[in-house]
């Protein structure tokens, strides 16, 4: 059960003067797992929005799948990267607005759930610029790895894997900060509507100085999008679902919240 600081922690994130950084509740280790239950919890009580929302982010990966095996061409993944990356935020926030209102005791609704993806328009359109910026960043990087190849090499296991660690390495560098910039600042702007510096720093502050128990739930994640790809995307339709009601539990028990919340 997550818990406020007996001390405000203090650390260059939350004294950088960028933003306000809104404080955050320590989180014992297993958090994540109670998410996952308050998630499914969720997901149970609303079947028919959990399908819909979960067919899309099962047909996303795979219409990308299908356009590239019928095409051979393969550089439509990335302009379909970009497309998803920046439209992400806003099915997320429709997740999250599911939660907020089962949280509050109403009934969810789809068209509520769509509306709430404009509650805080301009600063999710900059998040999903922020995560392309990266997005585009890391791929310029894994072309410099592949460059770095000596071509004159055969292609095998002992070549290769000095190559494959770099690249493994760097990316889960990259993965992780896009984890510490992104774990809960979509809730955060979808529920207070502050800035996107705001949303950003209070998401990496809250992953810091709860490290142990936010690496089990980026294990989590991961673990989720693995048995997604293994199973052809067809877990997506409830795995999801399942990952975007847990996190605005998660959400709701990591920061602190406001003395008085207001509802639309």
């Amino acid at each position: 059960m997550s818990h406020s600081f007996k001390e405000t922690p203090h650390n260059a994130i939350t004294d950088s003067g960028i933003a306000r950084v809104i404080p955050c509740k320590e989180l014992d280790l297993g958090d994540p797992l109670k998410w996952l239950a308050l998630g499914w919890r969720d997901l149970m009580r609303a079947p028919l929005l959990t399908a819909f929302y979960g067919v899309i982010f099962t047909a996303i990966p795979w219409l990308i799948t299908y356009m590239v095996a019928l095409t051979g061409w393969h550089l439509i993944i990335l302009p379909s990267i970009v497309c998803f990356m920046l439209i992400g935020p806003f099915l997320a926030a429709g997740l999250y607005d599911v939660s907020w209102e089962l949280e509050k005791g109403h009934s969810p609704s789809l068209w509520h759930s769509i509306k709430a993806i404009k509650r805080n328009a301009v600063n999710e359109w900059g998040l999903g610029i922020l995560l392309l910026v990266l997005m585009i960043f890391w791929l310029r990087v894994a072309s410099l790895i592949h460059a770095l190849y000596p071509p004159y090499l055969e292609e095998n296991l002992e070549n290769l894997l000095p190559f494959l660690a770099l690249g493994t390495v760097v990316g889960a560098g990259f993965t992780m900060l896009v984890f510490f910039i992104s774990a809960f600042t979509q809730p955060i702007l979808m529920e207070r509507r502050v800035n996107l510096a705001t949303a950003v720093l209070t998401s990496m502050n809250a992953v810091w100085v709860n490290k142990v128990p936010m690496m089990i739930w980026a294990l989590i994640i991961a673990t989720a999008v693995g048995i997604g790809f293994v199973t052809g995307f067809a877990a997506f339709i409830i795995l999801m679902p399942l990952i975007g009601y847990a996190t605005w539990h998660g959400y709701i028990d990591t920061i602190e919240l406001k003395r008085e919340r207001h509802y639309e």
